[in-house]
């Protein structure tokens, strides 16, 4: 099939020619002949398989021209990262229409967006805070959409995104065409397609949850993060296969270490994007990595949301996803455009209590693989794998309210050559606080605290 059969005009043809796709994905032949007939629609499919053009060709087809002042079409996505990319896409499919499309997120001020906005608009490409925040300051009207769009709605239930969503279809026109898109099928979106979507046709372009079959997929079981480290050096050192790769962490804090390690060791051939670095800062980021001046990028799951680059060698899981959905869109950003790819995962003792869950929605077991002779294994810190040992603890004990846990703190051993150091008072000795520390009897019992939530 091309894309003439599908029935779309030539101002679009036009476009998809000069972007250089020959003919549709899957999701696009299966999707494009529904929308177009006025069907509501969930997509299942996972990052990389063409989803943004299944959604986009048809909605600008239905469009056409430029009118009015007010949005006929919403397309809402969970991180300003994707709305930038679906902006991207579809001004570049709209490019020989004089259709206007704005976009709006956050992380910027909103003078520049009013201004666009003021001017009339077509379609609206948004994240759900800046949107309302927008609307509820009388820019713009909504009596007149159309279509409503909710992509990556599987990461807009993880990241809270609900009650605005709520909010929001009660102010949009009932009588619309909603399209929801998905890498995965969970009870949460389910629930919301109950809620969102009339009647829907549901297209399934892959079995769910299951990554692109030309990824190959690794794991490394590793003892610490300092072997995490060690690894990570060779594989970017050694391993000539690595061209292009994308580093994922769950924090900011991590994602800077692992930055300034990489950055030390090589010249400046590594990028990073997570939530505290400004817009600016992040797009630059994202256009060395596009362009190949770089060819490492070292991202949080929420920060790369929207990373749509070709001919992504390696991606590599520094941490192990604790929303185990974050795997297969993290995988996804390799092995597109029937490219092939590989994805790496680094998992702790306690990590590999959720490479398991992970396991069970993927439908296969990761392959191990030995970790090469070269790699220095490093002994574990006492505070780290105290750590891990918490940490396997929380999880265990929320999966299953009656287990005991095998958390315990251990003494350290005084070698006979240590001495205890002689003891002066300070000020932090004369408050309760010490005291109460110092005096275990008085003192309640604490249990184990929970592992801090990652700030994305």
């Amino acid at each position: 099939m091309n894309f003439e059969e599908l029935n779309l005009n030539r101002q679009l043809l036009n476009a998809i020619e000069e972007a250089g796709y020959t003919e549709p994905t899957e999701i696009q032949w299966k999707a494009i002949p529904q929308i177009l007939a006025g069907h509501d629609i969930i997509g299942v499919a996972q990052t990389g398989t063409g989803k943004t053009a299944a959604y986009a060709l048809p909605i600008l087809m239905k469009i056409k021209y430029a009118q009015g002042q007010n949005p006929r079409a919403v397309i809402f996505g969970p991180t300003r990262e994707l709305v930038m990319q679906i902006e991207t896409a579809m001004k570049q499919f709209a490019k020989y229409t004089d259709l206007r499309i704005v976009a709006l997120y956050g992380g910027i001020g909103t003078k520049v967006q009013k201004e666009q906005l003021e001017k009339g608009v077509d379609i609206i490409v948004a994240t759900p805070g800046r949107f309302l925040d927008l609307y509820l300051d009388e820019v713009f009207v909504l009596k007149e959409v159309k279509t409503l769009i909710l992509d990556e709605a599987d990461k807009m239930m993880d990241m809270g995104f609900m009650p605005q969503l709520r909010k929001l279809l009660e102010v949009i026109p009932r009588k619309r065409q909603n399209l929801l898109f998905s890498a995965t099928m969970s009870e949460r979106v389910e629930r919301l397609t109950e809620e969102f979507l009339e009647y829907p046709m549901k297209i399934e372009v892959t079995p769910q949850a299951t990554p692109a079959t030309l990824i190959s997929q690794k794991l490394f079981k590793v003892p610490n993060f300092k072997t995490k480290i060690h690894l990570l050096e060779y594989l970017i050192r050694k391993d000539e296969s690595v061209t292009r790769a994308i580093i994922f962490v769950r924090t900011k804090k991590s994602a800077d270490d692992i930055y300034k390690f990489i950055n030390r060791k090589t010249t400046n051939t590594c990028r990073i994007i997570h939530a505290n670095k400004d817009q600016n800062s992040r797009i630059n980021a994202m256009d060395d990595f596009k362009d190949g001046s770089i060819k490492i990028l070292v991202a949080t799951d929420v920060a790369s949301r929207g990373i749509d680059v070709r001919e992504v060698s390696h991606v590599i899981n520094f941490d192990v996803p604790i929303i185990y959905d974050d795997y297969i869109h993290r995988i996804g950003r390799t092995g597109r455009a029937n490219h092939t790819g590989v994805a790496i995962t680094f998992a702790t003792e306690a990590e590999m209590y959720h490479i398991e869950k992970i396991e069970k929605i993927i439908r296969m077991q990761i392959p191990e693989e030995e970790i090469p002779s070269e790699v220095e294994l490093t002994e574990t810190p006492f505070e780290e794998s105290q750590e891990y040992a918490r940490e396997l603890d929380f999880y265990k004990k929320k999966e299953d309210p009656t287990y005991k846990g095998a958390f315990h703190e251990k003494k350290r051993d005084i070698k006979p050559d240590q001495k205890t150091s002689s003891y002066k008072p300070n000020k932090y000795a004369k408050t309760k606080a010490f005291k109460d520390k110092m005096n275990p009897k008085k003192s309640k019992p604490t249990k184990p605290k929970p592992p801090k939530k990652p700030k994305l």
